[in-house]
This record gives C-alpha cells, structure tokens and sequence, in this order.
C-alpha cells in the first residue's frame, strides 16, 4: 500500500461560525484516511503547507507514522512550528485512520486497546464571552439537565473591550453563582483563555478556590513557559495549559517542572496522535492528567476520542457539543454520546465516513477571530 493523493478540505461550520479544515490522504488500494487541522482561520496557509508536504509523502507506506512523523516535522531543516505542525497533524490523524480501516480494527486498538470504557467531556456553557451571571447560570443548568458532568466558561468582555480587573471581578461573581446553582457533583472548568498577566491571574486563581474548579485553563500566555513557576509557587488551583503548543519540545518546562496538572494538548496542532502518545507518556511520569483540547469538528472529536480510550491518564475531554450537532452530511457516522461521555466506536480506523462533494458544498468563508482591546486602546488576547 503506497500513498498516491492528499487532499484539503476547508469547509464552512455555517453562517458565523467559523470553518474547520480537513485532510484526505488517499493510497493507491483504495483506503482513505481523513484528518482535522487545528490552526482554523488561515486555512490558505494550512492548503500551501500541506502542497509543501505533498512531494516527500507521495509513494510513501502509511503505516511507517513514525518515520513519515519525523520526515514531515524535520525534513524542512526549520523545526516544524504551528503551521507545519498542524498540517501534521491533519495528516497523520488520516495516516492513523489509514492503519485501522486497512487491518480492520479502530484507532484505539492500534494505540493499545481500550484503557477505559467511555470518556467523559465537558461542553461550553455560556452565552459566549458574556458577563451576565444569570445567563451563565442557566446555560450552566441546561447542561446539568442533559447528563454532563461538567461546565465551562470563560473571561468575559463586552464590546470587545476587556479591562483585566473588571473581568476578574466579573468573575468571582459568576464562579459564585455557577457552583451555588449546579451544587458540589458538577464540575467547574474554567477558561482564562490567556487573557491575562501574572498578577491577574494569581489574583483570580486564589479568589475563585474556595468555588472548587476542576482547573484553570491557560492563566497565562503561552509564549514563555517559564511565566508558569510563579504562577505554581503561589496558587495550589489546579493548572492546565497546553493548547498553543505544537510539538512535545514547548511541554518540556511544564511536564518536568510539574507547573502544570493538566495537558491541554491539541492533536490537531501538536503533530497528530504520533506526537501527543508521546507527551501523555511523558506526563504519566509526572502524575499529570490529559484533558484535550477539542473545540474544533467531528474529526478532531473522533481522533480525541480514540486517544483517550487508550490513554491511561486522561482527565477530560474537551467537546463542546453532542457529536451530530454540525457537518452530518460532510463527517458520517460521528461519535456516539451518552450521559456525559463518549462511546467506544467499534468501526475500523477512526470509525466516520467523510463525503468530499458533501464537503465541497460548504466552502469556507474566510474571516478573522475576534480581537480584543483594552480600555485604552491596547490590544489584548482573545
């Protein structure tokens, strides 16, 4: 079996919502594997990579992952980063798929069969970014209504302005709301969604202790890993961080220095499921869980999915809807939900069908994320 064809697939979620962007690796028996790319709003730059990698991937065997792994990563001279690394990962999710449907068996048999017999996920709750605590709460309530186990929400802004204290303020006072409506069985996760600086961030960490959350996503930025000694000296919040990063070398500081307690890794960004079997292993040694981030499709879902079905140290997963909730004409036979977790697919490979005319019919539309400022103008993270 050789690789004879990649393709990409940009595809639309629908009107506002973004796009998500999928790869095709074709052979020449007939097996396709389909992969999901993290990097979403510059999918033009996901296809050009993808056509870089193209020339040393044709005629290739897909079985040997780990080869094809360090050729695509290495094989520029240039370490491969975000961009390179999350055409990566499209491809070697689809290579993955590839080994499973042509031995008939799914992923998570390949990854070392089942560690588990379901996964459990958190959604995202929430009107969006919003400030109001009483729409938080009844999103919040929804969610415990139709099984979850967990909610999550983020920093709030308004206008597109976010000024650090305000938000910090704002909440404290939705972290009081939230746990005082869902009680002490639910789980809280929370998103700083790097939005803040140290200070800010320690602040919020120690104010919303006494509510209990299951941890505090990306306090900080993710460019200087360091920022996170700190941070861990002076909070005892659990800390997860992770979800910028694309490759094992940017989770060295956080994993050998215990700063972190949870992995935010991103199979779709971080090399596939190749490079993130490595970080988790890297993590048991550690006594640090894996909760993936997943706020991408169907794909990413499924290939989150059989990861953590196989993973031995998996706190949650990331999704932030049921499974069936977009694509269903594109992403067939999608993971199966129930009660809060995530079923084991008993189909080969990743266990979905992908439909490329279905796919061609939602064309991206290209648009920019959000972009924040302060009040005085500056610009902030999102």
């Amino acid at each position: 079996m050789k690789i004879s064809d990649i393709q990409v697939y940009p595809v639309s979620r629908g009107p506002g919502r973004g796009n998500l962007c999928f790869v095709v690796v074709d052979t020449d028996e007939g097996v396709y594997g389909v992969g999901e790319v993290g990097l979403t709003g510059r999918e033009l730059a996901i296809v050009g990579a993808v056509e870089h990698l193209k020339p040393v991937l044709l005629g290739q065997d897909p079985f040997r992952t780990e080869h094809l792994w360090q050729v695509m990563y290495r094989g520029g001279f240039f370490p491969a980063k975000h961009l390179m690394a999350s055409a990566i990962s499209g491809v070697d999710i689809a290579l993955w798929d590839i080994k499973g449907k042509a031995l008939g068996v799914p992923v998570y048999t390949l990854l070392g069969g089942l560690a588990r017999d379901k996964v459990v996920c958190y959604p995202h709750t929430g009107a969006g970014d919003s400030r109001d605590p009483q729409s938080l709460v009844e999103a919040c309530l929804r969610a415990k209504e139709e099984s979850w186990k967990f909610v999550r929400f983020s920093v709030g802004y308004a206008d597109n302005v976010l000024e650090p204290r305000r938000a910090v303020l704002d909440t404290i006072r939705r972290f009081r709301a939230v746990r005082e409506a869902v009680g002490d069985e639910i789980e809280i996760v929370f998103d700083v969604h790097t939005r803040l600086d140290l200070p800010d961030a320690l602040w919020l960490c120690e104010e919303v202790k006494p509510f209990r959350p299951f941890f505090m996503e990306d306090p900080l930025r993710s460019e200087d890993p360091e920022s996170y000694r700190m941070l861990r000296l002076r909070t005892t919040v659990p800390l997860a961080a992770g979800e910028q990063f694309s490759s094992k070398w940017e989770f060295r500081a956080l994993i050998e220095n215990e700063w972190i307690d949870y992995a935010r890794t991103d199979l779709c960004i971080v090399g596939g499921l190749t490079e993130a079997k490595k970080i988790a292993g890297w993590c048991e040694t550690h006594h640090i869980k894996m909760a993936v981030h997943n706020p991408l499709g169907p794909v990413s879902t499924a290939a989150c999915l059989h990861f953590n079905l196989s993973c031995p140290n998996v706190g949650v997963q990331e999704q932030p809807a049921k499974p069936g909730m977009v694509l269903t004409d594109v992403v067939l036979n999608q993971p199966e939900w129930a009660d809060g977790y995530l079923l084991p697919p008993q189909r080969p490979g990743l266990g979905i069908a992908f439909d490329r005319e279905a796919a061609k019919r939602h064309p991206a539309q290209m648009s920019e994320r959000t972009h924040l400022r302060r009040a005085d103008g500056s610009f902030t993270n999102w």
